[in-house]
């Protein structure tokens, strides 16, 4: 699962997600690329089981580059809690994602193995993706 080594403040604010991403908007490492949609939080869990599908269906062959990675935690009471006494323990990591983020992407392959892994990779996500090539953002 992927999450910070270490962080000096791990309680931090939900924040508001608004505009459209300006930073990671391009194919830069592979061919293909799955492009975010929508704006979201992405789980640690969720980006784990978007990469299994698509390292799952391309096999051996081709690389996966993983664009996003969780840096905000997410922190939860235990039930039945009563109010006050602090803010919870943090309890998952996600990472939060604009549109137009690139998020994953392939190379290696052809254009039908990519297109298919994607989209079971897309599956398994919160949020609208798109299938992008490389310079066609």
């Amino acid at each position: 699962m992927l999450m910070p080594k270490r962080v000096k403040y791990r309680r931090v604010q939900r924040g508001r997600m608004k505009g459209v991403a300006t930073k990671g908007n391009t194919v830069s490492y592979g061919e293909f690329g799955l492009v975010a949609q929508e704006c979201g939080w992405i789980t640690a869990n969720q980006i784990e089981a978007a990469r299994v599908a698509m390292t799952r269906y391309i096999r051996r062959g081709g690389n996966v580059y993983i664009k996003i990675f969780p840096h905000k935690s997410v922190t939860k009471k235990p039930a039945e809690v009563r109010m006050g006494s602090g803010k919870g323990a943090p309890d998952h990591w996600v990472a939060v994602v604009k549109p137009g983020r690139v998020m994953f992407e392939i190379s290696g392959v052809s254009e039908e193995a990519a297109r298919e892994a994607m989209r079971l990779a897309s599956h398994k996500l919160p949020i609208k993706c798109k299938f992008v090539l490389k310079g066609a953002e």
